[in-house]
């Protein structure tokens, strides 16, 4: 896919904010959409399923945290990557934009060459094949950069060529976070997932997990989130 077959959505209800990034977003190849209002954003991005969207959170009416949610109630734009822009730097601001469903978070002032370097790399991530989607019906496999193989029929992980034998259950968690490079998966998330019933283990059950698979693949594939969960990071 080429830079200009890539298509952004922009929501922010300031408009020099708007300039600022649909000047640098063009020049940099990209097709860029405008919007002022969150309620607006979910509209325009049913037309034209963007494959990522730049989300302001401070908007008046509807702000970013309740647009992120209610674009993740649309089906058909599960693939679309969202980002937070935000000039508040709050713990609680990002905890919020991960639960509500965001892939990333940028600070303002913004500088144009880290802007678009991010945006790059997550839309490297969503359209490599060098990372697949898991799921139940689909792919048995997923790869990371040709390092780390995950093998569901055998439940094994193969770590730079060497095979990992690994329990169920953190198979299935390692399994859970790399289905989604780069999501942050709540706790809530990875126990109805995992264990389904979060009442029948304690609450350090993830955490011990957690800690058992970092010994086992490294502590750079697994990132802690901290109030939120974990989130799997591909190794490029």
């Amino acid at each position: 896919m080429q830079q200009n077959d890539i298509k952004i959505l922009l929501v922010d209800d300031d408009p020099d904010t708007l300039e600022f990034l649909s000047y640098n977003l063009k020049k940099d190849g990209f097709e860029i959409h405008t919007v002022h209002k969150g309620k607006d954003a979910v509209e325009i991005a049913q037309k034209i399923i963007p494959n990522l969207i730049i989300l302001d959170i401070m908007m008046p009416e509807m702000d970013g945290i309740e647009t992120c949610e209610k674009l993740r109630e649309i089906d058909f734009l599960d693939n679309t990557i969202i980002i937070f822009l935000t000039a508040r730097g709050e713990d609680y601001s990002q905890i919020a934009g991960f639960q509500a469903g965001g892939d990333d978070y940028i600070m303002k002032p913004i500088k144009p060459k880290v802007l678009i370097s991010r945006i790059n790399a997550l839309l490297r991530r969503h359209r490599s094949g060098k990372v697949s989607t898991i799921s139940n019906a689909g792919e048995n496999v997923t790869l990371s950069n040709e390092k780390l193989i995950i093998d569901r029929n055998k439940y094994i992980i193969i770590k730079d060529g060497i095979s990992i034998d690994m329990p169920k259950k953190e198979f299935e968690l390692l399994a859970l976070l790399a289905s989604r490079p780069e999501k942050v998966f709540t706790r809530e998330e990875i126990f109805s997932s995992v264990w389904e019933d979060k009442s029948i283990v304690g609450e350090r059950t993830i955490d011990v997990h957690i800690r058992k698979l970092r010994e086992k693949i490294g502590d750079d594939y697994i990132k802690t989130i901290k109030g939120v969960g974990y989130k799997f990071v591909d190794q490029e």
